[in-house]
């Protein structure tokens, strides 16, 4: 069995028996970059012959403040599937989520496909149906989030689940870098952030995901769902709380969306 084999089978079956396993860069420290994506992909393959879907990609640890919480300062990726996709209140044991955390996003909705090397902003622009405020509740299969970049990578970017709110934005002639997030937990006021937050534009964002997957002949689909990235520093969830984003533009309020955790 190969090294991707062993280690993605480890992580499926932490994520169906909802419990941890030690860091695997701690065990094997000859582990790189690239054999972490490999590990995702096994892990992810397992996921789909349960008959999971795949819609849409995720980009991870964007911001300073989420590389700062975490220890790890360079982006990831991670796949969507719709069993992520909760339209609802967000039951922590259905979801099999063993340490939860809130982060506010920018999803976007695409209607194009996007083929890197090459992508710029403009392009992800114009290959967007719509935007929505997000929440993407993070999750990790690696002990006490004891994360470096590989364990990470391979754990599919540390997500759990995610919500869209149900505004779909045009972003032709929003100022996306300046977009404001406003977060709140349990009606009290928590975190702030802007759009510049994930690499100085989430549209940014979105193309180096495209350029980076592209090296890895991975596409964004037309239809497909992108999260960009944190804005706020990401905020642990346990049963009972309730998290609330507003996104605007400084003069108006554009969306909002709401995790409930049950």
């Amino acid at each position: 069995m190969s090294i991707a084999e062993t280690y993605g089978r480890e992580l499926y079956e932490a994520l169906r028996d909802r419990r941890t396993v030690a860091p695997l860069i701690a065990r094997d420290a000859s582990l790189t970059i690239d054999d972490a994506y490999a590990i995702s992909l096994d892990f992810l393959s397992r996921r789909l012959k349960d008959g999971e879907r795949v819609v849409g990609k995720k980009i991870g640890v964007t911001s300073k403040a989420v590389q700062d919480m975490l220890g790890v300062h360079q982006p990831d990726f991670g796949f969507l599937t719709d069993w992520m996709y909760v339209e609802g209140d967000i039951d922590i044991d259905a979801k099999a989520l063993i340490a939860p955390r809130a982060e506010a996003e920018i999803a976007f909705i695409l209607k194009d496909s996007l083929n890197g090397p090459g992508v710029t902003a403009a392009d992800v622009i114009a290959a967007t149906a719509s935007i929505a405020p997000c929440f993407e509740i993070v999750d990790s299969r690696i002990t006490d989030w004891k994360i470096g970049i590989v364990d990470t990578v391979a754990d599919n970017a540390s997500c759990g689940v995610f919500v869209l709110g149900k505004e779909r934005i045009d972003p032709r002639g929003l100022d996306l870098p300046n977009l404001h997030v406003a977060v709140a937990k349990n009606g009290s006021p928590l975190s702030e952030g802007y759009g510049h937050a994930v690499q100085g534009d989430p549209a940014q964002a979105v193309a180096w995901l495209a350029n980076t997957l592209g090296a890895h002949g991975v596409t964004l689909d037309a239809g497909d769902i992108i999260l960009s990235g944190s804005l706020v520093p990401l905020a642990p969830a346990a049963k009972g709380d309730i998290f609330e984003m507003i996104l605007g533009d400084g003069r108006r309020t554009l969306g909002h969306c709401v995790a409930r955790f049950v």
